[in-house]
């Protein structure tokens, strides 16, 4: 299989790389600016947040998108099917950044409320979607891929900072909004003509809920969500309001609740022994990627703050917006990602799963330690932006060795019926670590910071070293058999699938 072909392969392939092209364009449209308008002071027509607030309502906005990504699993796996959730989930998105555009602060939270929830359902669902094209003993080519997919994502990220960066800096963050807005609804656009092409694939649910079960969904959720609708209101009306009353609660809401999902989904009885080791195996490449993305989400965050406060941005007398920067990783992602995805296909056993997780490790750690030695030589002034595009290098590197991996072994050691499922466990474990993420950019202002960033750095470094060292059961249960053409996972040799 080459890369021309993975391009031109049958419309579904076109269609969902478009889709998710559009839908990448908006979040990461979302992603350049919205701390920069968080930090803005309301006369320059932002919400005035202290750095370390705006850092935590990042981190916890982003890693919301990722845990609402398990419930809308469980949403096209038994409600709705993949297709019909892909779909509403990029409606919901356009409805978000459209709320987003109106011209009041007061939009914010509601806009940012409906692209979460969006987001959650589109985005588990068009990935599984994509995998059930690939047959169980296609690992290698799905992985290849799930690679060139990611182009879609990146080719998104590279432009959409450009042109909502621009606009929201330069002229109104809620025009910045609304351009991203227009992206989501390319993306519907695409998605609704192109699914003539996906046959009867993803179009009703793997496995439908029972009436009982749905009621009881109803009612578990509706003890939630009404009592923290309650308290909120009350807060609101009392005048007490702050936004510290929901970045908290939320981001411990977010750590606990990978956890919990998972372990409620490895006692499911219906589950065999093959499949609960596969799921045991799966969790010690679900938690070094909750600290890759503590890391590497603050990208937006941090490291954007950093872009426009103490980076040298003059270029020929033109100082171009700070969000322009975030369009770096994407950029070394477009330039690597086709020479990973060979390597991938030519290395095949011989560079497994807990290699690429340690080496992804790496890449993040390292970063940090860059930054580090970057807000040291900030103290005497501005720097040069070299220093923010070696960090998202290797932010691109280590991106590409566990975002593909990581989805495409959870397609593998997923049961059938619950593959969109553990997919959005992929996605909660990258929330777990946003969600740490948003408390631990507190520590920014109580240490100082190249210690913040050089204390994070080796944690992760460590964490790299304790795969390389002590992963064998990732390498023994994910492992790559060579017999016919190198195809099969180890896994699923031994554990089938129900």
């Amino acid at each position: 299989m080459t890369l021309s072909s993975l391009l031109t392969r049958r419309g579904w392939f076109t269609t969902l790389f478009l889709t998710d092209m559009w839908e990448r364009f908006s979040f990461y449209g979302m992603q350049a600016i919205l701390i920069l308008y968080a930090v803005a002071p309301p006369e320059r027509g932002g919400l005035g947040l202290p750095v370390a607030t705006a850092a935590a309502l990042f981190g916890v906005y982003f890693g919301g998108v990722f845990l609402l990504a398990l419930p809308g699993g469980w949403i096209g796996d038994r409600l709705l099917g993949e297709r019909r959730a892909i779909l509403w989930g990029g409606i919901v998105i356009a409805l978000g950044h459209l709320v987003m555009a109106l011209p009041t602060t007061a939009a914010t939270a509601p806009g940012l409320v409906l692209i979460a929830a969006g987001t959650g359902l589109l985005k588990p669902n068009l990935t599984s979607l994509l995998s059930r094209f690939y047959n169980k003993d296609q690992a290698i080519q799905r992985e290849a891929a799930i690679s060139v997919f990611y182009m879609s994502i990146q080719i998104s990220a590279l432009l959409a900072p450009l042109v909502t960066g621009f606009l929201g800096e330069t002229v109104n963050w809620h025009l910045g909004f609304g351009a991203a807005s227009v992206g989501m609804a390319f993306g519907v656009i695409q998605f609704a003509r192109g699914r003539r092409h996906f046959g009867e694939i993803g179009a009703e649910p793997v496995r439908p809920a029972t009436l009982n079960e749905r009621r009881r969904v109803f009612r578990a959720t509706s003890l939630i969500l009404l009592p923290v609708a309650l308290v909120l209101t009350i807060d609101v009306a009392t005048g007490a309001f702050s936004p510290e009353h929901v970045i908290i609660p939320l981001g411990l809401l977010i750590v606990l609740a990978a956890p919990v999902a998972f372990a409620r989904l490895y006692r499911k009885p219906e589950l065999d022994r093959g499949e609960r080791r596969r799921l045991g195996a799966i969790l010690w490449l679900f938690l070094p990627s909750a600290l890759f993305w503590m890391l590497v989400g603050q990208s937006g965050s941090l490291l954007n703050i950093f872009a426009e406060r103490h980076t040298d941005r003059s270029i020929l007398g033109f100082v171009f917006p700070a969000s322009w920067l975030q369009s770096a990783t994407p950029l070394f992602v477009l330039v690597v990602a086709p020479v990973f995805a060979l390597v991938w296909l030519r290395l095949g056993a011989r560079f497994g799963v807990r290699g690429k997780f340690a080496l992804g490790m790496c890449c993040a750690g390292t970063s940090f330690v860059l930054m580090a030695a970057a807000t040291a030589a900030s103290g005497q002034g501005v720097v040069s932006p070299l220093w923010l595009l070696s960090v998202f290098f290797l932010h691109a590197c280590g991106e590409l060795l566990l975002g593909p991996v990581g989805i495409s072994t959870a397609s593998d050691a997923a049961p059938p019926a619950y593959r969109g499922q553990l997919i959005g466990l992929w996605w909660l474990f990258s929330a777990m670590g946003m969600g740490l993420g948003s408390q631990a950019v507190r520590l920014a202002d109580a240490l100082p910071v190249p210690l913040y960033y050089a204390a994070s750095g080796l944690a992760a470094l460590v964490v790299a070293g304790v795969l390389a060292a002590f992963g064998g059961r990732i390498s023994r249960t994910f492992g790559y058999t060579t017999a016919a053409g190198q195809a099969a996972p180890r896994a699923l040799v031994e554990g089938g699938s129900r």
